[in-house]
């Protein structure tokens, strides 16, 4: 049935990227290396109408793509953005404002650098989360990837300061400091208004620390989200009418999220959720369906299912 209604009503889907660049360790599967990322654009400009997140999609009769970023790596400026102007590909790129211009990586970029990357480590590492301790080998490989998924999902679910603490924690434990890994960095102040500054960019909120919203009181959730727009709006010298969900699942953002983020003004915000938009679906759960670092055999198959989705 899905095509029938796609007949009656164009669809537009949307895609999300996180990185394009070249990884030697990339456990959540976020980066799609140039090679492959040019082939994606070709094809989607070579077979789809590219629409703009911004955008009035009320007059789109024929199925549609938007492109869409989170985060605001480096790599989306210096490798991403140049193969979307060659094939002009309108795109926009989600920010977390407060990680740019900073030394810092993403607390899941960390936990990778740090167990999964490190040679020298402790043979156990004890983590004390203030109402309790808990211990776990780490000499082997195996073990330091099992507490790398382990503590991806408790980290995950901190607030802020909490996360902080557990991160510092860690770091102590490993003897590294903060300073993060040219390869991992978030953009640049310079490097993210050269990014507002293309025609076919837009700039989106992605909250300040990147924290799940559905965490957080609803206070903590308006100042997460209008902080970064305002922050945004500053730099870029534009109106940011769009945002991302972090992380993006249903469990991630509540319906009190989704009522602050209009009364905020935006127009449209983007989940992490498989599927298409319809002119009748809430425009504040945009589906977007998650790109991995696909060849373009794959890429085209994957595009296929996108429509029966």
């Amino acid at each position: 049935m899905k095509w029938l209604v796609n007949r009656s009503n164009a669809p537009v889907i949307t895609l999300l990227y996180h990185r394009v660049t070249r990884l030697e360790s990339d456990p959540q599967q976020l980066s799609v290396t140039p090679e492959n990322f040019r082939a994606q654009m070709r094809y989607l400009k070579d077979n789809f109408l590219l629409v703009r997140l911004d955008a009035d999609w009320s007059g789109v009769d024929r199925p549609s793509v938007a492109v869409t970023f989170d985060d605001g790596y480096a790599d989306n400026v210096n490798e991403a953005l140049p193969i979307l102007e060659e094939y002009g590909i309108p795109s926009t790129f989600f920010i977390s404002t407060g990680f740019v211009d900073s030394h810092t990586e993403f607390w899941w970029d960390d936990l990778d650098r740090i167990l999964l990357n490190k040679v020298h480590l402790p043979v156990r590492y004890t983590l004390d989360t203030g109402n309790e301790v808990r211990e776990w080998p780490t000499k082997s490989a195996a073990e330091r990837a099992q507490l790398y998924r382990l503590l991806h999902v408790l980290i995950k679910n901190l607030p802020p300061e909490q996360r902080e603490q557990q991160m510092a924690q860690l770091r102590a434990w490993a003897d590294v400091t903060e300073q993060g890994r040219t390869s991992h960095r978030v953009a640049t102040l310079d490097e993210l208004k050269r990014l507002a500054q293309s025609e076919l960019v837009t700039i989106g909120g992605h909250t300040v620390t990147h924290t799940r919203l559905s965490i957080l009181s609803a206070d903590r959730q308006h100042e997460e989200i209008t902080a970064s727009m305002r922050q945004l709006e500053t730099w870029s010298g534009r109106q940011v009418t769009v945002f991302s969900y972090p992380f993006g699942s249903r469990d991630d953002f509540t319906p009190e999220t989704i009522e602050i983020c209009r009364q905020a003004g935006l127009l449209r915000a983007v989940a992490n959720i498989p599927g298409q938009y319809h002119r009748w679906n809430d425009p504040y759960q945009i589906p977007r369906n998650l790109v991995r670092n696909w060849e373009l055999p794959m890429f085209r198959r994957k595009c296929a299912g996108f429509w029966l989705s």
